[in-house]
């Protein structure tokens, strides 16, 4: 399973690639494996504003729908269309182009309490 070293990762099984102030949320491989196909994707619109931990969004699969926690704070800079127009493209390639939002940081010291790629995959190994 791949869990890409340059990212950060929630407990929630989001992910965060950081660019400057921006931060870059889709979910994990695990995520999506877990859900298996995914058929809806639901998003905040631009400018809306999201908190850490509060849900941003929905992914629904043949299997169940699943609520999108944010894992970080700030205002919605950027939504991904293509998850919404072919959400497929999630369970493809969701640490490409299958990100979902950007959110520009209203605390980036909320960073500190997301988990490495190692401490990701040792939460995926006790079960998690």
């Amino acid at each position: 399973m791949k869990i890409p070293a340059e990212l950060k990762y929630s407990k929630d099984h989001e992910w965060v690639r950081v660019e400057g102030n921006k931060a870059v949320i889709g979910i994990t491989e695990f995520a999506q494996d877990s859900l298996g196909d995914i058929v809806f994707v639901e998003l905040p619109a631009l400018g809306d504003t999201v908190g850490a931990e509060d849900t941003f969004g929905v992914v629904e699969s043949v299997k169940t729908a699943s609520d999108l926690y944010s894992p970080i704070s700030g205002e919605v800079v950027e939504v991904n269309e293509q998850p919404t127009d072919s959400p497929e493209i999630v369970n493809q390639d969701p640490y490409g182009k299958g990100w979902l939002i950007a959110v520009e940081m209203s605390d980036p010291s909320q960073l500190d309490g997301l988990l490495s790629a190692e401490e990701y995959k040792n939460l995926l190994e006790e079960g998690n």
